[in-house]
C-alpha cells in the first residue's frame, strides 16, 4: 500500500494479463499506430487466449499494432470505424473469418462512453438514411429523425498512457488521448501500459487526463517502436 492507496503496479506484461479468458470482449485505445499498447497487445498473442471481440478505432495496419491479434487468428468481430488500408482486416473480413462491424467514428467514441456514464442507449442523427441505420430502431424528434445506438461495454481495457502513477492517475500523448480515456471507462477491468511512472502526487491534479478510479492494472514499458503509417514532409518548391 501507498499512503491511503493500493499500489497497482504489476512486475511484467505477463502478469497484467493473468485475467484475459477466451471469448472476452476487449477494448483497445489509440489511433491508428499512435497510442497503442504495444507490449500489452503483444502480450495478449503470448498469453494465448482466442475467440476475442475486439473494439477499437482501427485494428492496426501494416502488421503493426493489432494487426498482430488478426495475423495469430485469436479474433472473432471486430467493432471499429475505420478499416483503411489495413489488408489483415479486409481479406479476413471478406472470408469470414472475422466478423466486422463498422460503426461511425464519433458514435464508437460515444458508445464507449455513454458505456462509462452507466447510459445504456442513446440518440443520434448520425447514419440517418445509410447502411448504419439497418436493423435499428429509429426515433423523430422535434421533426428529425435519429438512430438508437447502444452502449459498448467491455471486460477488459488496454490503455497506453504517456505518465501514470501508482495509483493509476494518467496522462496521455496528444493524439493518444482520442480513445484510451473512454476506453478505460467502460471496461470491468482496465490494464494500464505507462511510459513513465511516477509516485503519486507527482501529477498536476489539472494533468490528470483519466482518474486512477477507472485503473486497475499498471505496468511500465518504457522503449516502444512508436509505429505509424506514412512518413509526410513537405516538399521545396
Amino acid at each position: 500500500m501507498i499512503g491511503r492507496h493500493k499500489d497497482k503496479v504489476l512486475a511484467s506484461v505477463a502478469d497484467a494479463l493473468v485475467p484475459l479468458k477466451d471469448g472476452m470482449t476487449i477494448l483497445v485505445g489509440g489511433f491508428g499506430l499512435s497510442g497503442n499498447a504495444e507490449a500489452l497487445i503483444k502480450g495478449v498473442v503470448e498469453r494465448g487466449v482466442r475467440d476475442l471481440t475486439l473494439v477499437s478505432n482501427n485494428a492496426g495496419n501494416m502488421g503493426k499494432g493489432l494487426a498482430q491479434w488478426l495475423r495469430a487468428g485469436i479474433i472473432r468481430k471486430v467493432i471499429c470505424s475505420y478499416i483503411g488500408g489495413n489488408e489483415d482486416l479486409h481479406s479476413r473480413m471478406v472470408s469470414g473469418e472475422v466478423l466486422v462491424e463498422i460503426t461511425p467514428q464519433g458514435t464508437l467514441a460515444e458508445r464507449m462512453r455513454a458505456a462509462g456514464a452507466g447510459i445504456p442507449a442513446f440518440y443520434t442523427p448520425t447514419g440517418v438514411g445509410t447502411v448504419v441505420e439497418d436493423g435499428k430502431e429509429t426515433r423523430e424528434i422535434d421533426g428529425r429523425r435519429y438512430i438508437l445506438e447502444r452502449a459498448i461495454s467491455g471486460d477488459v481495457a488496454l490503455v497506453r498512457a504517456q505518465v501514470a502513477d501508482r495509483f493509476g492517475n494518467l496522462r496521455f500523448w496528444r493524439t493518444a488521448r482520442n480513445f484510451n480515456p473512454v476506453v478505460a471507462t467502460a471496461a470491468k477491468l482496465t490494464i494500464v501500459e505507462a511510459d513513465q511512472l511516477v509516485a503519486n502526487g507527482t501529477i498536476d491534479p489539472d494533468d490528470v487526463h483519466l482518474p486512477g478510479i477507472f485503473v486497475h492494472r499498471i505496468v511500465h514499458v518504457p522503449e516502444h517502436e512508436n509505429a505509424f503509417e506514412f512518413r509526410t514532409v513537405r516538399k521545396r518548391s
